[in-house]
């Protein structure tokens, strides 16, 4: 549970204004005239509470260092629309152009066409993404995985049937969380079983509730549930929930705390694991500002939104820890940030 203290710190961390502004100057000496500035981030699926909280931090990045942040996405989770939107935003010669990618093959020759455009590209949620200047993680991926599937298992009593949702089987990080956590629970829980191979639809509420009607059905053993995607839980819970399931189906994964609250504190969720979104639109605007000043990026570097990160160069992967735990006694506290 978060202390006093900690709550002031975290607090103060989501609310303080940095005062500094900065002119952006792209890569290769390009700058930018004060009309001209402009970077527009493409999320997996436009309007859900996770990319909003995601588009407040870009665009109070934005507000903070002169720059006109926003966010566009799909409607549903379709990498083909994904790809269209950044060609529509090489044609409108944005400054920057910031991507959460469902796709990485489909996304890697339209971000390289950017690249030659001179436009610059940060990803997030794409350590395996081509074509990109940099790409922002808040959070070490392995560890993220393992740590989930600890508690799953503990929930679980350390055996049975459980089952993997992940958004789709082409979004790179869902599916490095998942096998990082199935490789952990091979190694120290022989008596638990996957069910079958992960299970694509956890970025959407309908789809997981669906998901998750049609898992219990075929596997009446189930008893537990490890959801990547900040919707996969919201929707096994409320299944879990609608199938009198509530503590013989445990479900584990990352979710917006306001949105998942009632569900954990009926027991339909038992934890989550996740990061402040608002933190990485903040980091990914905030590194342009640094690129800007002309601020070497090395190991140790102090990002705005981000802290102290480790720097991967070879992978161009600029990585910070700032996992949270979600659980029935910080989920209030969390509810009233995220």
């Amino acid at each position: 549970m978060l202390t006093g203290v900690k709550r002031r710190q975290t607090l103060k961390l989501f609310g303080a204004t940095v005062a500094a502004a900065a002119l952006f100057v792209g890569i290769s000496g390009r700058s930018f005239a004060q009309d001209e500035k402009k970077m527009v981030t493409v999320v997996k699926i436009a309007g859900i509470p996770w990319f909003h909280a995601l588009e407040n931090g870009l665009k109070k990045a934005g507000a903070d260092f002169g720059l006109d942040a926003s966010t566009v996405g799909p409607a549903h989770l379709d990498a083909a629309q994904q790809v269209k939107l950044l060609e529509d935003l090489i044609a409108q010669k944005v400054d920057v152009i910031g991507l959460v990618p469902i796709d990485v093959k489909m996304a890697e020759p339209v971000l390289r066409r950017a690249q030659a455009a001179g436009i610059i590209v940060i990803t997030h949620e794409g350590p395996e993404q081509e074509g990109r200047t940099w790409n922002v993680e808040m959070i070490d991926s392995v560890k993220f995985g393992e740590v989930q599937m600890e508690k799953l298992a503990k929930e679980m009593g350390e055996e049975g049937e459980y089952a993997v949702y992940v958004g789709s089987l082409t979004t790179p990080l869902h599916n490095i969380w998942a096998d990082a956590a199935i490789a952990y629970q091979k190694a120290n829980y022989p008596k638990m079983k996957l069910v079958a191979d992960r299970f694509p639809g956890a970025d959407e509420i309908d789809t997981a509730y669906k998901r998750t009607l049609e898992v219990i059905e075929v596997y009446p053993n189930l008893k537990g549930i490890l959801a990547f995607g900040s919707n996969g839980p919201i929707g096994a819970g409320n299944a879990v929930t609608d199938r009198d399931q509530i503590g013989k189906v445990i479900v584990v994964g990352p979710f917006i705390p306001s949105q998942g609250k009632k569900l954990m504190k009926s027991g339909a969720i038992t934890r989550g694991f996740l990061w402040n979104p608002i933190d990485s639109g903040y980091a990914m605007v905030a590194l342009g500002k640094t690129m800007a000043g002309g601020t070497e990026i090395k190991d140790g570097i102090d990002l705005p939104g981000m802290g102290p990160c480790q720097v991967d160069m070879s992978g161009r992967v600029i990585r910070a820890n700032k996992q949270i735990d979600l659980n029935p006694q910080s989920i209030d506290e969390w509810a009233e940030i995220i």
